[in-house]
């Protein structure tokens, strides 16, 4: 079958792509920057890659014929604008739009729960994109998850984040909210299950793994994984802006979406019935394999995708190939350079920057950078990387964004993402065996001049000492 993949650079997306061409199908992946999207090179020759993005109509006529079914993964719940749920709205109907002539038979959706009358304003918007995408002409298929674990996944990030830093915990009131979490691995495997299964058509499902609990029970259960003794107290009141801080001031995710899980979790996520698993004939995996899983994933180095990549997850929120090309006019450089002693050495530490290696020198004043950041709301060091061993256009690093990865080249191109009074590039370039660093700033009016003069002096250390231990092979 030929499957159109929507949001195949997300998180659920890069999962289920290799599930469906092992399934045997050929999977057209619709994305909207070609450039974040680094498939595993084992699949080539069974995906084919369009440029779509449901916002833009005109980008809407890359869709090509012949499609039997399509995956709809599109979410915007992190949204700049807080108007997701405008937006989640608008790329529904056109994607009905677009797929209007093509004959598909059926559309998987991935929601969320919805079992309350009241509810927040993303399950509300999750609910609604499952209303428009019913009035298309093809079979909709519904499948409903709560909290999904799985490495990488942003409520097992933030879970780990809160578990592994705070031996005490004093907590919003909603950590007593009960919910149903579901393991990746059975989220992918309903997903690419109801492929093609007309039992299927026309209705929708919860998912959801055995154990229902609330969220102290869930961070309770991921320190007994990690055989750490922890202690969580809750207060009877601490007011939606405050939790969200706290996620947000503790954990890697951002502001935007801290606000945005807070309200959510004040809402109960737990399945109706296990009707699919039944249909279907699947025994869903516990929290605790669940969180076994994720583990032996992160300790073989093999995580598939992560939450910190998505743009949402710092101060991007277009297209990769807008920053590329590094400007020149208006902008203030911190050039340096050295004669490498062995390249290929070099390019390996260049490729391991960032995350538990750290920057090689100063990496207090980095640590103290992020912290800086986190306090004015940007993403701080926390994010870390996906992958201790690769880098590709589109990953977090730190708080950076990769804008251009290619070790054959010799090149890598970072951009800034912590909040800076400008724009911010950083650049490595291995040619003829000189190693060219460059930092590049675009200032934003006067302070944005000053702030760049301030910390000159910083960069003469920092930069330079960098560059020194980059080229300390022994």
């Amino acid at each position: 079958m030929r499957i159109l993949l929507t949001g195949a650079t997300g998180y659920i997306g890069k999962r289920l792509l290799p599930a469906l061409v092992n399934h045997g199908h050929e999977v057209i992946c619709c994305v909207r920057d070609a450039k974040r999207f680094n498939p595993p090179k084992h699949l080539d020759g069974h995906i084919e890659v369009v440029e779509v993005d449901f916002l833009k109509k005109d980008t809407l006529k890359n869709i090509p014929e012949g499609i039997d079914a399509a995956y709809y993964l599109i979410h915007s719940m992190s949204g700049s604008s807080g108007k997701f749920n405008e937006l989640e709205s608008k790329s529904a109907h056109n994607f009905n739009k677009a797929v209007a002539g093509k004959k598909i038979e059926q559309v998987i959706y991935l929601s969320g729960i919805v079992n309350e009358e009241t509810l927040s304003k993303h399950l509300a918007s999750r609910k609604e994109v499952e209303n428009i995408l019913s009035q298309g002409n093809f079979a909709l298929t519904t499948l409903r998850a709560g909290i999904i674990v799985g490495s990488g996944s942003a409520s097992f990030e933030i879970i780990r984040d809160l578990v592994e830093k705070l031996p005490v915990m004093i907590t919003p009131r909603w950590l007593n909210t009960r919910c149903q979490p579901v393991g990746i691995t059975d989220v992918i495997l309903f997903l690419s299950s109801v492929l093609h299964n007309k039992a299927t058509y026309n209705d929708n499902y919860d998912i959801g793994g055995p154990d229902v609990l609330t969220y102290k029970e869930m961070l309770l259960g991921f320190a007994k994984a990690r055989k750490l003794k922890r202690w969580i107290f809750t207060l009877p009141v601490m007011t939606p802006k405050l939790s969200s801080y706290w996620l947000f001031f503790v954990t890697s995710t951002s502001y935007r979406l801290a606000v945005t899980l807070v309200d959510s979790m004040k809402v109960e996520v737990v399945c109706s019935d296990d009707r699919l698993a039944k249909l279907l004939d699947i025994e869903t995996i516990s929290y605790a394999e669940a969180l076994a899983k994720a583990f032996s994933k992160i300790n073989q180095h093999v995580v598939p995708s992560s939450w910190k990549d998505s743009l949402v997850s710092g101060r991007m929120s277009e297209n990769l190939s807008e920053y590329i090309e590094v400007p020149v006019y208006g902008c203030l450089k911190d050039k340096r350079d050295v004669k490498v002693k062995d390249t290929d050495k070099v390019l390996d530490r260049i490729w391991a920057l960032g995350g538990e290696t750290g920057w090689y020198y100063g990496n207090w004043l980095w640590k103290l950078r992020g912290f800086l950041d986190k306090l004015v709301g940007g993403v701080g060091l926390r994010r870390g990387r996906t992958n201790v061993n690769d880098i590709n256009a589109g990953d977090s690093l730190d708080f950076w964004r990769v804008l251009y990865a290619n070790k054959d080249e010799k090149r890598l191109l970072l951009f800034a993402e912590m909040k800076v009074p400008g724009e911010a590039w950083l650049e490595f370039i291995i040619d003829d065996g000189v190693l060219y660093q460059t930092a590049t700033f675009r200032p934003r009016g006067l302070w944005g001049r000053l702030y760049w003069y301030s910390i000159f002096p910083i960069h003469g250390l920092v930069f330079g000492g960098m560059l020194r231990e980059l080229n300390n092979t022994k």
